[in-house]
């Protein structure tokens, strides 16, 4: 499943092959609330096709009129403001207070387009620089922890997969999971050394990691741009990767099984291996929302929502469970 950012760039790709001219729109910076957060895209048809947005619609729409009308005939870089009255804001669908800075590129060179969509694919981080005054865009690469930055003249955008998720197990539930966090700018892979299940994993764009767990997680150094989730429900494969992903950065750590098999994986961490009951308390376990999840696209659903929120800071109110109170903070 393509990424937002890619299923822009081929439609700017297509279009132009096609011979109409299409613009690439970015939301450049905020002020109060918006639909969007800057660094959003939206690619627009002469034609008043659209991929992306930018806005809950109304702009949209006010930004296909306008090219419908030939208003962005030209090739320099076009600076728009939506909503700095509280008129535009009605007028234009936005909440209360929001406003919206965008940088319009009326003809980006399908040239550079195509270089960033192939980097993309191929799972490399890059930033993209577009001088307002000059329109020249440069390509470059990017890190992890890169930030959108616009002062006015230049803006800068970074692309790519800015999140990794490793998942441990090949099995049913890993062929939903994998192509929807491709959808959110994650690197994904994947670790199983069970030879039946390895044979079978053919998922586009998400390699199959050899090694045992806890040696994938370590050759992998995970960071806080990092995910990794277990779902062999095989003590001996998710334990062992759960042993080196809790004493990292990874920002997150989730377990598949019940409250009462993770809550027994949880009391088996703390008494075996050298993990402190407050490494132990960073398990996600059950992995993902309780939403009522059965099938396996569903669980998928529940576990990238709950990583969502985490990665978003969101505080969430449902308890994963307890670390035991005998443990203390000590080693088992």
């Amino acid at each position: 499943m393509d990424s937002q950012d890619l299923q822009v760039l081929g439609a700017l790709g297509r279009w132009q092959a096609e011979g109409c001219r299409g613009a690439l729109v970015t939301v450049a910076r905020t002020w109060g609330s918006a639909p969007r957060p800057a660094g959003a895209w939206m690619a627009l048809g002469a034609d008043g096709r659209v991929q992306g947005s930018v806005s809950g619609g109304c702009v949209e729409d006010d930004l296909m009129a306008r090219m419908r009308a030939g208003e962005f005939a030209g090739t320099a870089p076009v600076l728009l403001r939506y909503g700095v009255s509280r008129e535009d804001a009605a007028r234009f669908g936005l909440p209360c207070g929001g406003t919206l800075e965008l940088l319009l590129e009326p003809a980006p060179d399908p040239t550079l387009l195509a270089e960033l969509a192939a980097r993309i694919a191929a799972g490399q981080l890059v930033r993209r620089e577009v001088e307002l005054t000059s329109g020249e865009v440069r390509l470059g690469a990017a890190c992890r922890g890169d930030l959108l930055a616009w002062d006015g003249r230049c803006l800068a955008t970074v692309h790519g997969p800015l999140w990794r998720l490793l998942i441990i197990g090949a099995g049913q539930i890993a062929r939903y999971l994998a192509p929807m966090a491709q959808a959110l700018d994650y690197a994904a892979s994947v670790c199983d050394p069970r030879e039946e299940y390895a044979r079978e994993w053919d998922v586009p764009g998400v390699p199959l990691l050899a090694g045992m767990p806890d040696d994938v997680v370590v050759e992998m150094g995970p960071d806080p741009h990092t995910a990794i989730v277990a779902l062999t429900h095989d003590p001996k494969l998710d334990d062992m990767a759960l042993l080196e992903a809790l004493k990292s950065p990874a920002f997150y750590v989730g377990a598949l099984g019940s409250r009462v098999n993770n809550q027994a994986r949880r009391e088996r961490l703390l008494q075996y291996f050298d993990l402190s009951a407050g490494e132990v308390a960073r398990l996600h376990g059950p992995t993902g929302l309780p939403i009522g999840s059965r099938t396996p696209p569903e669980i998928a659903v529940s576990i990238l929502a709950e990583m969502t929120a985490v990665k978003n800071g969101v505080a969430l109110e449902q308890p994963r469970g307890r670390v035991p109170a005998s443990a203390g903070c000590g080693v088992g």
